[in-house]
């Protein structure tokens, strides 16, 4: 079972072009909060390797409330909206570059999309970020998606990025959405707690799952819990587009889910979806 799901994740990274790689704030952020760069230079390193194999990479990431506390500390205990949000814009700043120095040591430039929730409901912005995405990968550009946290309220947040990512990954005609969280794929329980908890490898249908499975809170540093997952996993499938849960903490892990080494979720598209995406209906 292990091996025929690593195989599978294998080969959907393999035909993979166009992959959207997801980066949570626990799998961002060290222990004491701030911005794990050495996680930066490890991915960057893994996503070059791929970029030199002829696929085109998207990274939406969070993290600005992390590199905020990275340059500010003091600010940690400020919870008034206002703090929050001038939290975040200097914490883009830190957070983008951060990612402008890892993948500039590979000779890669990095381009930054600050987004919301209006942007993907209006057919006219949208078409934008559309043609800025296809611009920049075409160019050999590494975009570094957030959302705008800065501006968002309420009835414009998105609220996760999980499912910013998978907006991204239609939007973009991806092939694949990697997710990485601080856990190893989808559990029958939670593994902190239950050690007879064991991980689901292959997930045809996310309606079901959610019957079978407990769904805990969220982290300690991100917004969104394994529902917030199954949510992007589920709009990404019902495009054609395959998600892959992974824990991004580990060493090389895209390397590692690439040759099939590493255990992971990996979520099935729509087969009928995907027949229509490759024109065979």
């Amino acid at each position: 079972m292990a091996e025929t799901a690593a195989m599978t994740i294998k080969e959907t990274i393999a035909r993979a072009r166009k992959i959207v790689i997801k980066i949570g704030s626990n799998t961002l952020a060290k222990a004491d909060g701030t911005i794990n760069h050495d996680f930066l230079h490890n991915l960057s390193a893994s996503c070059a390797a791929l970029i030199a194999q002829g696929k085109q990479i998207v990274i939406v990431s969070s993290g600005a409330q992390v590199g905020g506390l990275s340059t500010i500390s003091g600010w940690a205990r400020r919870k008034d909206i206002h703090y929050r949000q001038a939290l975040c814009a200097i914490g883009q700043v830190e957070l983008i570059d951060k990612w402008r120095e890892a993948f500039n040591a590979h000779g890669i430039h990095i381009g930054q999309l600050l987004l919301t929730k209006d942007d993907f409901e209006n057919d006219h912005r949208s078409l934008n970020i559309r043609n800025t995405l296809f611009t920049l990968v075409d160019e050999g550009v590494v975009p570094v998606i957030n959302e705008n946290d800065s501006v968002s309220i309420d009835e414009f947040t998105i609220g996760d990025n999980d499912n910013l990512s998978a907006q991204t990954a239609i939007l973009w005609s991806a092939d694949v959405l990697i997710l990485f969280s601080d856990i190893d794929g989808v559990y029958t329980d939670n593994p902190k707690t239950n050690p007879q908890a064991h991980i689901i490898e292959t997930v045809r249908d996310i309606s079901a799952l959610r019957t079978e499975i407990r769904i805990g809170a969220t982290n300690d540093f991100g917004t969104g819990g394994i529902e917030t997952k199954l949510q992007a996993a589920e709009k990404a499938a019902g495009f054609g587009i395959p998600t892959i849960l992974a824990n991004g903490g580990k060493a090389d892990i895209v390397t590692r889910l690439a040759d099939g080494s590493e255990k992971a979720t990996l979520f099935l598209a729509d087969e009928d979806c995907l027949r229509r995406v490759l024109g065979k209906v």
